[in-house]
């Protein structure tokens, strides 16, 4: 390996290291209360070093959610091998479940952390990434309408319908507000409950 290479790979392993500092203290003590100093003392290194990767506390939180959602969206292009619209549905709000569990800091961060979204306000790019995710779900909710499985005929509005109730069941799961249920049972409800919204939902959306 070169000098170049050798640099670029400590570059992005410093970055990493960085970011999950990051995301750890964001998660736990809120955006607010974290500065710069806290994360440079959690990875033992001067702010300077994170200064020469991120500009501010702002631009670390960019790049947490930009990370987080490139992540997302990957696994939801993996449905596109299945030719049916509807199986590509029900398949993304389960691997929307699946994110979740695997995930469940990463899913914090996007949706349920209290973010200050003003201070993210001045990149023009900001929801690129959410946009993106988004964007994949309404494709498959208007391939749906354009083959008659759903009558509604706006797809950004059935979409928002549907991601919110998945997100729903997802929340409340990892809120652990599900557990008036038995343990062992949690995931299967939210299974079941899943498949009967889309049972219905192709019947009278």
């Amino acid at each position: 390996m070169g000098i170049t290479e050798r640099k670029e790979r400590e570059k992005e392993e410093m970055r990493k290291l960085i970011l999950g500092a990051a995301r750890k203290l964001f998660l736990e003590n809120g955006f607010e209360k974290v500065s710069i100093r806290n994360i440079a003392d959690a990875i033992e290194y001067s702010p300077a070093t994170i200064y020469l990767y991120y500009k501010d506390k702002n631009d670390l939180l960019y790049a947490l959610h930009q990370e987080a959602f490139h992540k997302l969206t990957g696994e939801f292009q993996k449905v596109f091998v299945r030719n049916d619209p509807f199986e590509r549905l029900t398949e993304m709000g389960r691997t929307y479940f699946r994110f979740a569990f695997e995930n469940p800091e990463l899913f914090d961060l996007m949706f349920i952390m209290t973010a200050p979204m003003d201070a993210l306000e001045c990149r023009d790019d900001i929801w690129n990434e959410g946009r993106t995710a988004f964007g994949l779900l309404v494709q498959i909710v208007q391939e749906c309408i354009d083959k008659g499985i759903f009558q509604h005929k706006d797809a950004e509005v059935a979409s928002m319908m549907i991601w919110s109730a998945v997100h729903g069941y997802t929340a409340l799961f990892l809120r652990k507000r599900l557990d008036m249920f038995d343990e062992n049972r949690r995931k299967e409800i939210m299974e079941e409950a899943f498949t009967l919204f889309t049972e219905t939902i192709r019947r009278g959306l």
